[in-house]
């Protein structure tokens, strides 16, 4: 059964920019009508794009997050969330520094993991309200992990335990939404051009791509956009993880 974006509402985090502003271009471009969540400082530099409207929110802030849901689900059925919001700054367990900063590691799994899990509560509750569809169903939530879940860096200790948690919801997320018609994905992307990426150069980009077995390149936003929406389309597609890498594993450094 292919799910009709058409004249529903979607939810995109962290639209502003990179993957997010991907998919929420692209779920416009398919007739959806798309609340992007962001904070302000990103919402002002980002591309206006027809269809998508964009909320000022933060993903750890409940009230903020359901004020959101209620503004898209109040244009139209909500069947459509995606998750691209996340940090991720580097620190090492012990460095010349010291022990790994307690507070950081904190902000990462609050915004990372607590984010992700807040959003896709309060949209689900909003999904299940809506009129069932072809076998029951009535929409899909979309994760971003990262293959850092499962072969994590040095210096990515605390990114790795935020993007492990999201794989871990996963399926237990899907098991429990099942009942409401609502599927739960995960994507896992490996190195992507971002703006997260844009302040390393070339070099190091060139570095990052011959890392790759094929295609030896970075990935693109776009490949992820596309990605989400086939994954939209394809409701057998649930409580599952796909990495989107070209098979790469990465090393410790």
């Amino acid at each position: 059964m292919n799910m009709q974006i058409t004249d529903t509402s979607a939810i995109v985090t962290g639209g502003a920019s990179g993957l997010g502003f991907a998919t929420a271009s692209a779920l416009a471009a398919k007739g959806a009508r798309v609340f992007a969540l962001d904070l302000a400082g990103s919402i002002e530099k980002a591309e206006k794009v027809e269809g998508v409207t964009y909320v000022e929110a933060d993903v750890t802030d409940p009230e903020q997050v359901q004020s959101a849901v209620d503004t898209a689900a109040g244009s139209g059925p909500l069947r459509t969330v995606v998750n691209c919001a996340g940090i991720g700054p580097a620190g090492r367990v012990l460095s010349k520094k010291g022990p790994h900063d307690l507070n950081l590691y904190a902000k990462v799994i609050q915004i990372n993991l607590i984010g992700t899990f807040n959003v896709l509560t309060l949209a689900a509750e909003a999904i299940a309200k809506t009129e069932p569809l072809e076998h029951d169903a009535r929409g899909v939530i979309i994760n971003t992990a990262s293959v850092a879940a499962y072969d994590g860096q040095i210096g990515q200790v605390a990114y790795s335990s935020s993007k492990g948690g999201v794989v871990g919801m996963t399926l237990p997320a899907a098991r429990d939404l099942a009942s409401h018609g609502i599927r739960v994905m995960t994507i896992a992307p490996g190195i992507i051009e971002t703006p997260m990426l844009a302040t390393v150069s070339e070099e190091f980009r060139a570095t990052l791509a011959a890392g790759v077995p094929f295609p030896k390149r970075l990935g693109r936003a776009d490949e992820y956009a596309q990605l989400a929406l086939a994954i939209i389309d394809h409701d057998y597609l649930n409580g599952e993880v796909i990495r989107m890498d070209g098979s790469l594993r990465m090393a410790p450094r």
